[in-house]
C-alpha cells in the first residue's frame, strides 16, 4: 500500500467503527437484526423490527430479552409512519374472562425526531386497535378526532376515535411526557366497553414500542424494562 492511501483508509475504518457503535447496544446483544421483517421469539414474547411504511429508511434492532431491546433508526424527516419496533405479549381472552391485565416499561429516548413510545393493542382480530400513549416527540398526531380527556388506568389522556380504512383505531395520549410507569389495561378496555365503542372483545397482543415517524440522522431507542402481567 502506498503512503497516500493510508490516511483515506483509516478514516474509513474509523467511520465504519463509529457507525458500527451508534447501531449496537454497549456490549454485544443476544439478538440483532436490520432486516425489516426481523422477528425473535423469546419467553412468550415476540420482538419485530417491523419497518412497515413507505419512505423508510434504515434501522437495526437488538435485544438482550424480550423486555430489554431497542433500536437505532435513521429514518428521513418526511411525514408518516415508518416503523413500529416493539416487543409483543399474545393474551387471547375476552376482556370479561380478565381479572387482571397490566404492564410496565421503562424507557431511554432521544430528544429530537418525531415519534411516539406506545402500547398499539389489538382486539378481535384486527378489528380494533387501542393506542396508549406514554410520550411524543415532534410532529406526530392521533387518527380521528378528539372526544374527551379521560382519567383512567392510572394515567390522565386526551381519547381519540377514529379510523384507519381498515379498522377503528381508539387513542389515549398521555397528557403529560413519562419514560417510565405502569398502565392498567384492562381498566382502559373497560373504560372503552363502557361507552359503547366496543363489545366484550378478545384481547389478541399487547405491543410495545415506538412508532417512529423520522429520526434522520440516526437516532437510538431503548426500552430498559418491558412485561405485561394478566389473569
Amino acid at each position: 500500500m502506498r503512503i497516500g492511501t493510508l490516511r483515506p483508509v483509516v478514516a474509513l475504518v474509523a467511520l465504519l467503527a463509529a457507525t458500527a457503535a451508534s447501531v449496537l447496544p454497549a456490549s454485544a446483544a443476544t439478538w440483532e437484526s436490520s432486516d425489516k421483517w426481523g422477528t425473535w421469539s423469546t419467553g412468550g414474547y415476540t420482538v419485530r423490527n417491523n419497518v412497515w411504511g413507505g419512505g423508510a429508511g434504515a434501522q437495526s434492532i437488538w435485544a438482550n430479552s424480550a423486555s430489554n431491546f431497542g433500536v437505532w433508526a435513521n429514518h428521513p424527516n418526511t411525514g408518516g409512519v415508518k416503523s413500529y419496533p416493539h416487543s409483543a405479549k399474545a393474551i387471547g381472552k375476552r376482556i370479561s374472562a380478565l381479572g387482571t391485565l397490566t404492564s410496565s416499561f421503562n424507557v431511554s429516548r432521544p430528544g429530537s425526531g418525531a415519534y411516539a413510545t406506545a402500547y398499539d393493542i389489538w382486539a378481535d382480530g384486527h378489528a380494533y386497535e387501542i393506542m396508549l400513549w406514554m410520550n411524543k416527540q415532534g410532529p406526530v398526531g392521533a387518527i380521528g378526532s378528539r372526544q374527551t380527556t379521560a382519567t383512567v388506568g392510572g394515567h390522565t389522556w386526551d381519547v381519540y376515535k377514529g379510523s384507519n380504512g381498515s379498522n377503528e383505531v381508539f387513542s389515549f395520549l398521555r397528557t403529560s411526557n413519562t419514560n417510565a410507569g405502569t398502565v392498567d389495561i384492562k381498566a382502559v378496555m373497560n373504560w372503552i366497553r363502557n361507552r359503547g365503542w366496543i363489545g366484550d372483545a378478545v384481547m389478541n397482543d399487547v405491543q410495545f414500542g415506538f412508532e417512529i415517524t423520522s429520526s434522520s440522522g440516526g437516532l437510538n431507542f431503548s426500552t430498559n424494562s418491558y412485561s405485561v402481567t394478566s389473569s
